[in-house]
């Protein structure tokens, strides 16, 4: 059936909003804003969803003009007289949420009567409750917002007859699932679903199943199909030199207006912390940010006062920005449909984009991968030179002093005072010092610019080097980096986030980490070669989920990698050499122990025996001093008392130290012995 309608929308084609069907009022506002003819998804989609009835799954690259698709026919669908709200339009992000909202109102600009309310999180709740009570026709919210005003019984969607789920794919990926449900269990089940992708999933293909009606599949072009305008281009550099990388990018496009995406809201706020600190101009998105910030960065992005926006992918999900030239991805996404919407951002309404991905060696496959998803082969590019970058600079400060516009005006009564001071300078002076002025910065720069080493894939190394190296080639080290081994894998649950998170726990600063492999019972994860040291000293004895932690370095002998054998090792002589592995370490142990146990009984005896030579040699002395010292009658009563041999003989604890007590000799036999001065009579 889907075959078919697609069939007849192609042979019937229809080149004018009009003959669309839609409303003068709709053509009107649309011809203002520049709209001359619909484009694809809007040709197949706008005549099918103005009936009644219609479930309809469309999947149409971003750019392609979506959101007049399903707007336009909502906006001609609502009842003006009525105040209750009859559709509502479901978006992942707050971004894509305000451009949805725009849109709607910009298509009905000459709709009076109808009310559009964008209700999302991050912003006060009580001015959205206070527009909804006054009754709005279109909702456009995003899932956790619009569930909130549901529960607080302001948001009411028994009268609705539209739900549109706009980049649902990423909805879904996000975890709104629970969240849509709830939305669609709470309006009317004689409803229209129309559902919108770039892609098709299993997850849209789950939902379609549960809450569309006897849908109809509109595809424009092929499913999950990369945008046709963009060119794919990429970058193999090792993982250290991403950002210098980057940099030249840039600096090679001089008119460059594009978007950055980086995996993580804190890769995302370093790269742009490093682009401004370094002269770009550049801003971050990322959902760590206020909504005021937010609106604040989009604002100026759209305006191009913002030349470079460092985004994530669900920050910029959806976002429509005008003659965008490119998109970099500063790695490659862990999800391919992701690259999708990554992509689309360029290459919007017919123009033309390029998508950039800078990328190492383990990542190539994810490249292949792409390709084969997309249906489009990207280009190997290699780094442009600081020659062929600076040029392009060159060429761009010509360009804007030749093209600057002079005010004959307003200059002329400082030209006398500026003839006077160039005078005696010869024109070519002038004009070198100009263009130094603004391309000063580059010439700098590039003169002492690190060299970018373009990396050797594993098909590029010969056979010899293989079998020389003793060790899986894809366990090499990129240079300038070395390779620990760390005795946690995933069986202790230790994954990619539990790794960064372990190793800023201990080592003191941001530490930087290449490239990390886990395996299930250990881990081997690439540092600097100027941390290493500091990495494994901080790790090594630490704990982690009360297992005690070992890092060392993988080529180290007995541990890692540089006890392994080759990948045709059998089983069998694994174990045994693991078996021998674990005896000789026993036996090493013990040694060690028995060790120990000897030298602490020597000392110990020796130990005894120094102090009875010692004990002896005083016990002689002192009874030779007292032999040679004269008897006093105090000193023979003492004396007596010792020779008794009596335990409670105080005077004992002073022989042989030459001690002259003074005073009255105390009596211990009496009460208050412990006194210093005697009782009074």
């Amino acid at each position: 059936m889907t075959d078919a309608i697609l069939h007849t929308l192609k042979t019937n084609k229809l080149k004018t909003f009009e003959e669309l069907g839609v409303s003068e009022e709709i053509r009107r506002a649309i011809t203002e804003m520049g709209f001359e003819n619909p484009m694809p998804v809007q040709e197949e989609v706008i005549p099918y969803l103005l009936g009644i009835g219609n479930d309809v799954i469309a999947l149409a690259q971003t750019g392609t003009g979506k959101t007049a698709a399903y707007g336009i026919p909502l906006l001609q669908k609502i009842d003006t007289d009525n105040k209750d709200t009859q559709a509502v339009i479901i978006c992942p992000t707050r971004e894509l949420c305000l451009q949805i909202t725009d849109d709607l109102k910009d298509f009905s600009k000459y709709m009076p009567d109808v009310r559009v309310v964008a209700v999302y999180g991050g912003t006060s709740i009580v001015n959205q409750i206070n527009a909804l009570k006054k009754g709005v026709q279109i909702i456009v919210a995003t899932p956790g917002r619009l569930i909130d005003l549901m529960n607080r019984g302001v948001a009411h969607l028994d009268k609705v007859s539209n739900v549109v789920l706009d980049e649902a794919d990423e909805m879904l990926n996000m975890g709104f699932s629970e969240s849509i449900d709830a939305i669609l269990e709470g309006v009317p089940t004689d409803r229209n679903t129309l559902l919108f992708s770039a892609t098709m999933s299993k997850e849209i293909e789950k939902i379609a199943m549960n809450y569309l009606h006897d849908h109809k599949e509109i595809v424009v072009g092929s499913r999950n199909e990369g945008a046709e305008h963009v060119n794919h281009v990429y970058y193999m550099v090792n993982a250290k030199d991403k950002y210098l990388a980057l940099k030249r990018i840039v600096d090679y496009y001089p008119r460059i207006f594009a978007i950055i995406f980086c995996r993580t809201k804190i890769e995302t706020q370093e790269i742009a912390d490093k682009l401004i600190h370094d002269g770009y101009n550049a801003e971050s998105l990322h959902g760590d940010l206020s909504q005021q910030q937010r609106d604040l960065t989009m604002q100026k992005f759209r305006q191009h006062l913002t030349q470079l926006l460092v985004a994530t992918d669900v920050a910029a999900r959806g976002l429509d920005v005008d003659d965008l030239t490119h998109v970099i991805n500063y790695g490659l996404p862990e999800d391919i449909e992701n690259y999708t919407h990554r992509s689309g951002r360029t290459g919007r309404a017919g123009k033309k984009g390029t998508s950039i991905s800078i990328v190492h060696t383990r990542e190539k496959s994810k490249i292949r991968a792409i390709e084969k998803e997309i249906g489009k082969d990207f280009v190997e590019a290699d780094l442009p030179t600081p020659k062929e970058i600076c040029t392009k600079q060159l060429y761009k400060v010509m360009d804007i002093i030749e093209k600057t516009d002079v005010n004959e005006e307003e200059i002329a009564p400082f030209m006398t005072e500026i003839n006077r001071h160039f005078d005696y300078m010869e024109k070519e002076d002038i004009i070198k010092k100009i263009v130094s002025l603004q391309f000063g910065r580059f010439l700098a720069y590039y003169a002492n610019a690190p060299i970018i080493e373009k990396p050797s894939t594993k098909s590029e190394k010969k056979k010899g080097d293989k079998k020389s190296d003793g060790k899986r080639g894809g366990h090499k080290a990129e240079k300038g980096y070395r390779r620990l081994f760390i005795n946690l894998g995933k069986a202790d649950g230790f994954y990619p986030g539990e790794v960064m998170q372990f190793i800023n726990k201990h080592v003191s600063g941001r530490q930087e980490v290449g490239h990390i492999d886990l395996l299930s019972k250990f881990s081997y994860i690439e540092v600097p070669e100027e941390d290493a040291d500091l990495v494994m000293q901080s790790l090594d004895g630490t704990t982690y989920k009360g297992r005690e932690v070992r890092c060392n370095d993988a080529n180290e002998p007995g541990h890692g990698e540089g006890n392994r054998g080759g990948r045709r090792a059998t089983a069998s002589n694994e174990k045994s050499r693991r078996g021998e592995d674990f005896s000789r370490r026993n036996e090493e142990y013990t040694r060690r122990g028995d060790d120990r146990k000897e030298k602490a009984a020597k000392k110990e005896q020796q130990k005894d025996t120094y102090n009875f030579e010692r004990f002896d040699k005083r016990s002689k002395r002192e009874q030779r001093m007292a032999d040679a010292a004269p008897k006093s009658k105090r000193g023979s009563r003492g004396a007596a008392r010792m020779e008794s041999g009596r335990p409670d003989d105080w005077r004992q604890f002073f022989q042989g130290h030459n001690v002259i007590l003074k005073g009255q000799e105390p009596d211990f036999s009496e009460e208050g012995w412990a006194r210093r001065k005697p009782k009074k009579k």
